[in-house]
């Protein structure tokens, strides 16, 4: 049954376009490398919507449009600091 469930997964990721990525690799269509793990990913998306929030609720303030810079940079999965930097949150590939 398990090898069933591997194969299974593996012809629906097979099926998935190639825009859509499921871990950290190269996306060749734009050039961009994925540099955002998953954690990173959700932590950036909320920390963006949040202060994005801060625009209309709360202090009001201008300063929450900042949010679209860690919401952008987590529904990219790509940070051009952290290409800049050299670093990475993706888990490496144990093989």
């Amino acid at each position: 049954m398990r090898e069933e469930s591997v194969v299974q997964l593996t012809a629906i990721k097979s099926e998935l376009p190639q825009h859509i990525h499921t871990d950290c690799t190269l996306m060749e269509s734009d050039g961009m490398k994925t540099n955002v793990g998953n954690v990173d990913r959700i932590i950036r998306i909320i920390l963006g919507l949040v202060l994005i929030a801060l625009v209309f609720v709360g202090p009001q303030t201008p300063w929450g449009w900042i949010g679209v810079i860690p919401l952008a940079t987590g529904l990219l999965s790509s940070c051009p600091l952290y290409s800049l930097l050299g670093l990475s949150t993706c888990p490496t590939k144990k093989g």
